[in-house]
């Protein structure tokens, strides 16, 4: 994955959450995943079932040679069967828990896998309305008006070795992490960047790549509209 973006290429990833998708649905699903742009499937959620993660993942890897990433939710969501995970720091909050207590919970299970572990610095931008990530974290988001305390988060976790950074707007948002906060981060860092939450179109898409994200995260859009694939076919 880090490999990819390093080349700078533009990158999509399709997010799967197993709390909201049926397995039964893989097969059909992953075919048009396959028959479009995007070049990673993540899979995880606020929250999920005991076992869902690794029951969606091994049918996942069935029908596709895409990476499929981790983007978990909690310590439950590890398993072996993906190809990586994002060792997600909410850096945006000031929850213990999520800043370093998950991951020390989480190195029991991650030595017994060959999961590539991608540090990463996790940002919550608020987006219009409350997050199941507000819910379950206990934490609030930076405001998008708060554009200097956003950037100076983001350059914060290149500082502390983190090797991606990830705005979110989370799932469902109303509002999408605004440009010219994608642009002011892009500019600061020297890591790659990933854009989340809110981009229900391709010309959507087309200006977060514009503005500076190295890889686009697109998940209740596909689950609402299936059909948004169809606008993301490869020519």
């Amino acid at each position: 994955m880090k490999a990819s973006i390093l080349k700078e290429e533009k990158l999509l990833a399709v997010l799967i959450d197993p709390d909201k998708f049926l397995v039964e649905n893989t097969a059909s699903f992953i075919a048009k995943v396959n028959a479009s742009i995007a070049t990673h499937i993540f899979v995880g959620g606020s929250t999920v079932e005991v076992d869902a993660t690794e029951t969606l993942v091994t049918e996942i890897k069935k029908y596709t040679t895409l990476p499929v990433i981790l983007f978990p939710g909690d310590v439950t969501q590890i398993t072996n069967a993906a190809d990586a995970i994002l060792f997600l720091s909410l850096i945006s909050g000031r929850n213990p828990d999520y800043l370093i207590g998950k991951h020390v919970e989480a190195v029991s299970k991650l030595k017994s896998t060959n999961l590539e572990v991608i540090p990463t610095g996790y940002i919550l931008v608020e987006s219009g309305k409350e997050t199941a990530v507000q819910r379950v974290t206990n934490t609030q988001p930076i405001s998008q008006n708060e554009v200097d305390k956003i950037v100076d988060t983001a350059k914060a976790a290149e500082f502390l070795g983190m090797q991606l950074v990830y705005l979110e707007a989370g799932s469902g948002a109303v509002n999408a992490v605004d440009l010219n906060i994608i642009k002011q981060v892009k500019a600061i860092l020297n890591i790659p960047l990933i854009v989340g939450g809110g981009i229900r179109s391709k010309t959507a898409l087309q200006s977060a790549y514009q503005a500076g994200a190295d890889l686009v995260v697109i998940g209740t859009a596909f689950e609402q509209d299936e059909a948004f694939f169809e606008a993301l076919k490869t020519d």
